[in-house]
């Protein structure tokens, strides 16, 4: 997370936005202007085909910044999966804090290349893991994301929908299902509700993720 003085310097220039379940924050295509951070709440991020499918390319959650654009128009559409709130800070407005403060701009090089090796690493699960292996990586990513967690904590919120990781991981909606099942009969994960995820063993279901 950024340093506390430069939260506070990021609360005199950012606007607070609340938005609901399948609110678009921008599209692909919109003239990149304003640069958001995730303050509550989770966004997918998206991108149509010309057939009209759609292909999620990432998930956020508090903490995360969107809409980084390296050209005049967003790469990529942006919605809400749950009530989230946004901070709004112009892009111009960005750059100038990126000189001022430091820490914020390491904490944006992080995210650099944290981007960068989950780009890696969903290349990785597309091109050579099975269904099994893809859901249980995507099970593994999300709870490491969701808190700075060892091997005693293992139970975590998934807000996204079964369709939303379909769409991640580029499986079906029915495979998806009948692969949450079969882990869950393996003993791999517990359901304790749709959106509530238990791991008795994160080393086990890592092992389950080795291609």
């Amino acid at each position: 997370m950024i340093e506390t003085d430069c939260v506070e310097v990021l609360d005199r220039i950012v606007t607070h936005t609340q938005i609901r379940p399948g609110q678009t924050v921008f599209e692909e295509g919109d003239e990149a202007k304003y640069a958001y951070n995730v303050s509550r709440g989770h966004v997918r991020l998206f991108k149509l085909l010309q057939d009209g499918r759609r292909q999620i390319t990432g998930f956020l959650a508090p903490g995360d910044f969107l809409g980084l654009a390296a050209r005049q128009t967003y790469a990529y559409s942006a919605e809400a999966i749950t009530d989230a709130d946004l901070c709004r800070l112009k892009v111009g407005e960005l750059e100038n804090l990126l000189e001022e403060m430091p820490p914020v701009r390491e904490r944006l090089y992080e995210i650099a290349n944290d981007e960068l090796a989950a780009a890696q690493e969903q290349m990785l699960c597309l091109g050579r893991k099975t269904a099994k292996e893809r859901v249980a990586s995507f099970l593994i990513s999300q709870l490491r994301h969701a808190a700075d967690c060892g091997d005693g904590i293992a139970e975590f919120e998934l807000p996204m929908s079964r369709s939303d990781i379909a769409d991640y991981l580029g499986l079906t909606i029915e495979t998806v299902s009948r692969t949450f099942t079969a882990l869950r009969e393996e003993g791999l994960i517990e359901l304790p509700s749709t959106h509530r995820i238990s791991i008795p063993s994160i080393a086990t279901l890592e092992a389950s993720t080795e291609a």
